[in-house]
């Protein structure tokens, strides 16, 4: 019986140099939204403002956005274009960002047996609130 062969090594070489270049540049992203906060409607991304303090506008806070980049070489604009895109779910204005820092994101177990050890991961994380602003008054 004859082995089948690969058809197309210029395919799967395409999609491993893919994997290979993107696989560490990306952003896990989860986003919590409040309880009892209005729905609104999906907001553009690009018109999303990120926000190191508090705005002096009046606000409704929507939820929480956590951005978890996998290395160091994920730039600012791919994490804050993370941040945009979870908060336009939610039909936010902006991002407030209140905590950016590195942290003790995981563990990993190695060894035999009679002999494991554990590893802890740490990695970056980016925590912000998106929030909706309202009309003066309201």
């Amino acid at each position: 019986m004859k082995k089948p062969k690969f058809r197309c090594p210029a395919l799967f070489a395409a999609v491993v140099a893919l994997f290979v270049l993107t696989g560490c540049n990306t952003v896990s992203i989860n986003s919590n939204p409040y309880v009892g906060v209005p729905q609104y409607p999906p907001s553009n991304p690009a018109q999303i403002q990120i926000l190191r303090k508090e705005p002096v506008q009046p606000y409704v806070q929507l939820g929480e956005v956590r951005a978890e980049p996998a290395s160091d070489s994920v730039s600012v604009q791919q994490i804050e274009a993370a941040l945009r895109k979870a908060a336009a779910k939610m039909g936010a204005n902006a991002v407030v960002i209140k905590y950016d820092r590195t942290e003790v994101t995981g563990a990993m177990v190695t060894g035999p047996s009679y002999g494991r050890s554990v590893q802890q991961i740490v990695g970056r994380v980016i925590v912000g609130v998106a929030i909706r602003y309202t009309e003066s008054g309201s």
